[in-house]
């Protein structure tokens, strides 16, 4: 499986569209950047794609918006994720950030497994 190179400024424009809130993180994550909260991943980057994890009426929702698709390596895209369509102006992708953070925060803390 091929991992794409994700530019500066895409890794940038990611940061910039993810939301202030208590308990929301970016993190480094396999060479791109990663949005978190209680140490559940809401947003991600993979190339030059944003992708969300929504619960099921959010994701059925954006699978209508044109340009909505699968995130993560077409080989193996991840389950309850969708990317968000390229051309959404920024003030819509930071919505859609905002409403998985909003669903993620509603899970348990992930819990860190303890190093061998």
């Amino acid at each position: 499986m091929q991992m794409p190179k994700h530019t500066d400024q895409a890794k940038a424009r990611f940061r910039s569209l993810i939301s202030e809130a208590p308990g929301v993180e970016i993190k480094p994550m396999f060479g791109s950047v990663g949005a978190f909260v209680k140490g559940n991943m809401f947003a991600g980057l993979f190339a030059e794609d944003i992708g969300v994890k929504l619960d099921a009426d959010g994701l059925a929702e954006l699978r209508e918006l044109p340009g909505a698709g699968p995130f993560g390596p077409a080989e193996r895209p991840m389950n309850g994720w969708l990317s968000l369509p390229s051309e959404l102006p920024d003030e819509e992708v930071s919505a859609w950030t905002d409403r998985a953070r909003d669903h993620i925060a509603t899970l348990p803390p992930k819990v860190k497994k303890p190093k061998k």
